[in-house]
């Protein structure tokens, strides 16, 4: 009886905790506002607060706007345009910038991030125009999230932990190829729920699942 309640004891938290957000969930609404901002730059012809003789518009605040995606649901602040209005590209393209932005976050954890990767996925977006400085300081900055994000101290305790994988198809090497990302979770001494690691697996065997926990412990 007592192993019984312990048995939903746990179940109810692991649910409880399975809806907190998450890192990739986190980058892919990173991602979703810098694109939109450089969609509204090119719109208005000139960044956020910035003098321009060449203005076209001007912003009036933002909008709250649902975005849901097969990594979870997520909560936008459009932009507002004055003249003309902006309709962002997840609106537009829904199914085509979701699965274009979704894979730039999973090669972020799996390859690394590069300049040609934002102006492919600037492209895919529907974004004709973006400035090499934009490109550089999103990828410089969503490397450096990647790596924020893996270098962090974990704590010294997890009497909880799981695994759940993703299978999804990844450039790698110039190729396409199915690949399954190992996402770690734990709940800490505090009963807080914690995404631990976001990690590739090319296959799955006992020298893989070792490599990843000896990770952890690092």
């Amino acid at each position: 009886m007592a192993y019984h309640k312990n048995t939903v004891n746990l179940e109810k938290m692991l649910l409880k905790f399975l809806g907190e957000p998450d890192p990739m969930l986190s980058m892919l609404e990173w991602l979703c506002h810098k694109m939109m901002e450089v969609e509204v730059e090119n719109k208005l012809n000139a960044g956020k607060g910035e003098h321009s003789p060449n203005r076209t518009g001007y912003r009036s605040g933002t909008r709250v706007r649902r975005f849901d995606t097969r990594m979870g649901t997520i909560y936008l602040l459009i932009p507002k345009v004055r003249k003309g209005g902006y309709v962002p590209f997840f609106v537009t393209e829904k199914k085509r910038s979701e699965q274009a932005l979704i894979q730039v976050v999973q090669e972020a954890f799996i390859n690394g991030v590069s300049t040609r990767k934002i102006e492919r996925l600037a492209r895919s977006l529907g974004i004709e125009s973006i400035s090499p400085s934009q490109v550089s300081q999103i990828n410089k900055e969503l490397t450096q999230q990647v790596e924020e994000f893996r270098n962090r101290p974990l704590a010294d305790t997890y009497p909880v932990i799981w695994i759940d994988a993703l299978y999804e198809k990844i450039r790698d090497n110039h190729r396409v190829c199915n690949m399954a990302v190992h996402v770690v979770c734990g709940v800490n001494l505090e009963g807080k729920r914690e995404v631990l690691a976001v990690e590739p697996m090319y296959e799955e065997s006992e020298a893989s699942y070792t490599a990843l926990f000896t990770g952890l412990k690092k």
